[in-house]
């Protein structure tokens, strides 16, 4: 029997890396990042400034590509269809 193994977020067509969510997971994850985003600069942009809000940010990120690498297609540089 085998498992087919179903990537929230699958390769780009073009270029290195990952497009849009294939699975309704992918779509929530964006969602958080999304609104932990806009939450850290509605609170921090005011108060800290914008240097703590692009080290907020690029922690995001950073967990963000970690969620791709793990649960989306092996990423490599495509050049469209196979």
């Amino acid at each position: 029997m085998t498992v087919e193994q179903k990537y929230w977020f699958p390769a780009k067509r073009y270029g290195w890396g990952w497009g849009l969510p294939s699975a309704w997971q992918g779509w929530v994850v964006l969602a958080i990042f999304s609104g932990l985003l806009f939450a850290g600069a509605v609170a921090l942009l005011p108060s800290q400034g914008p240097t703590a809000f692009v080290i907020y940010s690029a922690v995001l990120c950073v967990f963000l590509v970690g969620i791709c690498w793990m649960k989306g297609e092996r990423p490599h540089w495509h050049w469209g269809e196979k």
